[in-house]
Parts: C-alpha cells; sequence; structure tokens
C-alpha cells in the first residue's frame, strides 16, 4: 500500500499535470501546483526538490503511463504489421497528451528517466524479433532511432503547425517512410547473400550458451562487417 508521502507525491504529480494541460507549462508554478494539491508551496520543494525536480517527475509519470499502455506481441503474426500499430500507439498517445508528450520530448535530459528507458527496451525487444526473422534492413540501433525519431517528430511537427495546416497524411507518409527505411519487403534471409542472413544470426547470438563470450563478441564482429557490407 502506498505511503502518506507517496500518495502526497502522486496527488501533486496529478495536480501539476492538469495545469500543464489546461494552461502550459507556464501554468505550472510551484505555488499554482501547492494551490491545486492542497498544500503549502515548501512541501512541494521538501517532495521534489525545485520546479525542475517537479517536471522531471511529471515527465516520468508520462513515460509510465505510456509503457503502462504498450501491448507486446512475443509472436507477432505479421512483424511489419505490428511495427505499424506500435509507431501508431506512440504517436496517438502524443496527440491526446500535447502538453504532457512535449514536456516528455522536448528536454534531452528527460529521456534518461528509468519509465524511458524500459520503453526503449521494449522497442529494442521488437527490434530483435525484426532481425531475427530477417526484415531489418539498417542495425538493430539504428532503426530503433528512426522508429523513435520519426514518431517524435511526426507528433511535435503537428503539435507546432497551426490548425489549418495540419494534414493527417504527414503521419501516414512518415510512417511507410520508416518501414521502407528500416525493413525489407520480405525477409531477407530468404534472398541470396549474405547481409540479411548475418544480421539474423547476430540478433540470436545473445541467446547462444554454445559459444564464449570471445566468441560471441569475435563472431559479432565479423557479422556486423556483413551486416554493413548488405
Amino acid at each position: 500500500m502506498p505511503s502518506r508521502s507517496d500518495r502526497t507525491r502522486q496527488r501533486v504529480i496529478e495536480a501539476a499535470i492538469d495545469l500543464l494541460t489546461r494552461g502550459g507549462r507556464d501554468a505550472v508554478t510551484t505555488r499554482a501546483v501547492a494551490e491545486a494539491a492542497g498544500l503549502q508551496p515548501p512541501a512541494i520543494y521538501r517532495l521534489f526538490g525545485d520546479k525542475d525536480g517537479l517536471l522531471d517527475a511529471v515527465a516520468e509519470h508520462g513515460f509510465a503511463t505510456f509503457l503502462a499502455g504498450k501491448h507486446v506481441d512475443p509472436n507477432p503474426p505479421d512483424p511489419i504489421a505490428d511495427l505499424r500499430r506500435g509507431w501508431d500507439v506512440a504517436v496517438e498517445f502524443g496527440l491526446a497528451h500535447p502538453a504532457l508528450y512535449t514536456l516528455m520530448y522536448t528536454e534531452p535530459a528527460r529521456t534518461g528517466s528509468a519509465a524511458f528507458k524500459a520503453g526503449m527496451e521494449v522497442l529494442m525487444g521488437r527490434m530483435r524479433r525484426l532481425a531475427s526473422g530477417g526484415w531489418l534492413r539498417v542495425d538493430e540501433e539504428l532503426a530503433a532511432q528512426i522508429i523513435h525519431a520519426t514518431a517524435r517528430g511526426a507528433v511535435l511537427t503537428w503539435l507546432s503547425l497551426p490548425e489549418d495546416r495540419r494534414d493527417p497524411a504527414l503521419f501516414t507518409t512518415l510512417r511507410e517512410s520508416m518501414v521502407s527505411a528500416v525493413t525489407y519487403e520480405r525477409p531477407a534471409v530468404r534472398d541470396t547473400g549474405p547481409a540479411g542472413a548475418a544480421r539474423a544470426l547476430r540478433a540470436a547470438l545473445p541467446e547462444q550458451a554454445v559459444l564464449s563470450d570471445a566468441e560471441r563478441r569475435l563472431l559479432g564482429e565479423w557479422l556486423g562487417r556483413l551486416s554493413d557490407d548488405g
């Protein structure tokens, strides 16, 4: 059961999110948050240190909320459709929580949160499944960066535009550009040539217990060269 301090902390975060949603970042002052949460301003400093600490906690809550809403299929029947769905879910969260999303993603320091890192692990898991199936056109890390950058860029660009200039084609165009950039139309391991097979084998290396750590590192380096050459 949450402690009294934890419940108070959560009440403050929810009050800050409400102010952020209704009035933007400038509305989130320590005095306004304290009043909305039924506390005296010094309580904010005891709980969060300062306003930046409060905003960090609000962003962390946003990342945790997004992570909790993710559905992960460990064996999707159509991995490319699964990739599209995951991208759409990220964009839909941003559009549903514009002020919170902007706070979460416009300052690099916020992406050091535990929940953000957990979310990226979910994304990297999806990349490993794509790679092991021979779908990835690029390295897993680069693929994850492209997916994350296009979803974030799509949302922040949309939010920055006047309403009369917002074209929903922005999302489908960026999503399909992302899919084309990171995946093949068919699994590359079915094609001739070493690159796709090398990526698939490299993705499976961490699961192998036959090789020593040194052997896995060396084989991983060789497979990386073959992947890059493709």
